[in-house]
């Protein structure tokens, strides 16, 4: 008797989404290289884009708001973060307070597209201020919020652009 199928369905389909979902994964990952359709899709909508607000702007201008013995000047950052779901490419917009490197506030506000999106981004607005409030702008990298893993990497990309805005 010769066997047609040696793996039952299931299993098959499971490896499939798990390779499918490993080259998603490294496909983020490959920041370094460039290539055609690179251009195309930074230009329909980049991962992460920075403004200081304008509280951040008058303190730099008068001098107030800037940190002497600190890496990063004092102020208020705005920057949107953005992140891929099998459903879509969700956006989520920072706020972070800074002040003697550490983050004395935090605000995320979402615009999610699909049902699913809404729970996780709501769920993780809910939990992130635990988690970044009152650390040092360098050590914030969360990688789970409430439950939410994919809300994550966006907001890491939003820090990552307030962080260079807000090099001393």
């Amino acid at each position: 008797m010769i066997r047609t199928t040696a793996v039952p369905r299931p299993v098959r389909i499971g490896t499939a989404l798990l390779g499918v979902a490993c080259i998603v994964t490294l496909a983020g990952c490959s920041g370094g290289t460039t290539d055609a359709a690179a251009p195309a899709e930074s230009a329909a909508a980049p991962a992460a884009s920075s403004t200081p607000s304008a509280s951040a702007e008058a303190s730099a201008a008068t001098g107030s708001g800037s940190s002497s013995t600190g890496t990063y000047t004092d102020g208020t950052y705005e920057a949107t973060g953005q992140y891929a779901t099998p459903e879509s490419v969700e956006t989520i917009d920072v706020t972070l307070t800074i002040a003697g490197d550490t983050v004395t506030a935090v605000e995320v506000t979402g615009d999610p597209q699909a049902a699913e999106s809404k729970r996780y981004q709501s769920e993780f607005i809910g939990g992130i201020q635990d988690e970044v409030v009152g650390k040092k702008l360098d050590e914030i990298s969360v990688s789970k919020v409430a439950g939410s893993s994919l809300t994550s990497g966006g907001f890491n990309k939003a820090v990552d652009a307030i962080k260079t805005e807000a090099k001393a």
